[in-house]
Order: C-alpha cells, then structure tokens, then sequence
C-alpha cells in the first residue's frame, strides 16, 4: 500500500482542489442554482481538462523543495535546515505565477512542468508575502493572515517525513513553520501542525482510525504550542465540535458546513475532517461534502482529497477523476521520489541520472 498511499496522497489532493475549484468562495445558494439542489456532483471541465490550482501547485513544490534539502544533505554532507528549502521551492512557484521575473537560475524540476505552473493562485497576498526579503516564522510572522492559502504546504512535509524517522514533535513543528512562510496568523500554523501530524501517522498507516487521530493531533498540538499560544486551545475547540458534529445521524451535510464557514485555515481543515468523516471511505461521497458550501471549496477538497487519498491509495482514486487531470503523470512521478528518497550518498558509486537532474540541476 505505502506507494499507491504516497500517490493516492498527491492525486487525490489535485483531484479535490481541481473538483473545488468551480464552486470556490461561491455561495451555496448560487452552487444550487448552477448545479441543482444537491450542488456539484463531480468535476466541471475546462476543455476537457480538470484545473488545478495553487493548493496542488504549492503541496507540489513543498516536496521538490524537501527532496532538494535531502540530496543535497546525502550527496554533499551539508545542508540548511529544511524550513529553508521549504522557502526556496515557494520562492520559485510564486515566480511561476508571475509572467515576468522568472530566475535564471532554478532549482525545483517542477518549474519546468507546465501543467504546475498554471496561474491559479487561490490567495495572491502569498505572493507578496513572497517576493519579500524576509519570510515568516511562527516566532517572526510578517502578517496576520489567517486563510488556507499556505495550508496544503503542511501536507507535503506529512508525506515527506514519517514518524519512523523523524521525531513527530519536530514534524510537526515543521509544519506549522511552512504555513508562517505565507500566513502569520498563529490559527493558520497551527492548524499546519495539525495536517502534518495527520498526513504523517497515516502516511505510515492508512488505516488508522481517524477519529482517533485527531485526538491525538489535538493533543499533541496542546502540548506543544499550547503554552505560547492560545489559539491552540481554539484550534482543538474547533475540531472537538468536528467530531461531534460527525456524530450526529440526522444533520444536512451542506447545513453542517455551513456552521463551520470554511474560510479560516482552521475553518478549512474542520471542514476537510468532517467530510473524510461523515463519508467514511467513500471518495465521492465525501468529495461531495467536501465542496458544496460557501466557502473555500478547493481548500476543503484538496484537504479531503489528500487524506482519503492516503486512506483508499491511488488504485481506488476513481479513474474518471484522474484521466482529465492534467499534472497527473508529474504528480505520481514526484510521489514516487518522496516514497523512495534519494538512491544516491556520497561516497557510494550508485548514480541515478534521473535523480541527478531533478533534484541537483532544477531538471535541465
């Protein structure tokens, strides 16, 4: 399963952002008049093709960016702190965004993949936080934005580290540092901490049970953040009334998102959780949930998408979702980088061109 999770994870986020993506920030009474009482049903096609936007985009670069650190780490014995890669590969999407300024010199292999690089970002206030000298820090915030913008971040580094390796206090803290870059809100890191504890215990086991997981995520979250912020406690409020709103037998889903706005990080991530849970393994169903509201639908879906992605694995990702989505063969290849690591060290006469070009020559 731990391949087809990694791909399940990366897919099912694009398909989610990209299904989202037509509805996002509508409000559900227009989705109704558009679609019909029950909302959107699956995708709405552009030229045949399903568009993904800078949530798919932004997860994307956070794993180049993570597997940069580490070869360079294993081939070199040196490198930054990851948090810096991390920076570097956002760096270089938000110039994928921009028709100008585009660096001379790059060092992500997916600025090269156009279908990646399409300009659809959900939240251009990043792109100023962005092009600025200075990038956020949990400690240093540059801003005080709060939306979701920067959220799918945190799933790349739940992917890219797993508990086994990595200490989950310091993957953790990870993510919620790759949400400060953009968002300095402390509800918005802090629900980062949150997904990328999530993404990374069911990167190890798919199957885990859910509910359970959130309140070990909220735990840990308290734990850790909780004595310097108190949004801490606000985050795990917000995700208890999640859980007991799954709970209930008789709710309208669209009536429980609602309730929840969607539209903060936080918002976003309840939403996302209440839609994995109330659909159980079913990705339609919850897709469904995922993006008929008045708020940020791409946010949720991607959300959705990224964890039942991980839950079911790529095979059961319905087909008719992946074949009109276009960054799909670059997605599963990047997928298959992260769940496999850099073959090369130094020292070792092991060379792997591929690898080589990618992830040391920004893939020229």
């Amino acid at each position: 399963m731990g391949q087809h999770a990694y791909r399940g994870c990366l897919l099912g986020l694009a398909v989610g952002d990209a299904m989202g993506y037509t509805v996002d920030s509508r409000s559900w009474s227009e989705i109704q008049e558009d679609y019909g009482p029950n909302g959107l049903l699956g995708y709405d096609l552009v030229n045949g093709y399903a568009e993904i936007t800078s949530y798919t985009q932004l997860a994307a670069f956070t794993c180049n960016g993570l597997l940069l650190g580490l070869t360079r780490g294993q081939m070199t014995g040196k490198m930054a702190p990851f948090i810096k890669y991390i920076g570097l590969s956002s760096r270089e999407w938000a110039a994928s965004q921009r028709p100008w300024g585009r660096p001379e010199q790059s060092f992500c292999w997916l600025l090269q993949q156009q279908e990646l690089c399409r300009r659809h970002c959900m939240d251009t206030r990043m792109l100023d936080t962005l092009s600025r000298k200075r990038l956020g820090t949990p400690e240093e915030p540059t801003n005080s934005f709060d939306g979701p913008g920067g959220l799918t971040s945190a799933i790349g580094v739940g992917l890219f580290f797993h508990p086994d390796r990595t200490d989950q206090m310091e993957i953790d803290r990870l993510g919620a540092e790759a949400v400060a870059l953009t968002h300095g809100n402390p509800e918005a890191f802090l629900t980062g901490a949150v997904l990328s504890h999530l993404v990374s215990r069911l990167a190890k086991n798919p199957r885990a049970d859910l509910k359970r997981l959130i309140q070990e995520a909220m735990e840990a979250l308290r734990a850790q953040f909780g004595h310097q912020y108190s949004q801490a406690y606000e985050v795990c409020n917000l995700l208890k009334m999640t859980i007991s709103l799954s709970n209930g037998l008789y709710h309208d889903h669209a009536d429980v998102m609602e309730k929840l706005h969607c539209e903060t990080a936080s918002q976003a991530l309840a939403g996302a959780l209440y839609a994995c849970l109330v659909g159980g393994d079913d990705f339609d169903s919850a897709m469904i949930i995922a993006v008929n509201h008045s708020g940020r639908s791409a946010a949720v879906g991607a959300i959705v998408g990224a964890i039942l992605g991980i839950r079911l694995g790529a095979k059961a990702l319905p087909e008719f979702y992946i074949e009109c989505l276009e960054p799909a063969e670059a997605l599963v290849e990047l997928a298959d980088d992260l769940y496999h690591g850099c073959p090369m060290e130094m020292g070792n006469k092991l060379f792997d061109l591929d690898w080589d070009r990618k992830y040391l020559h920004g893939g020229r």
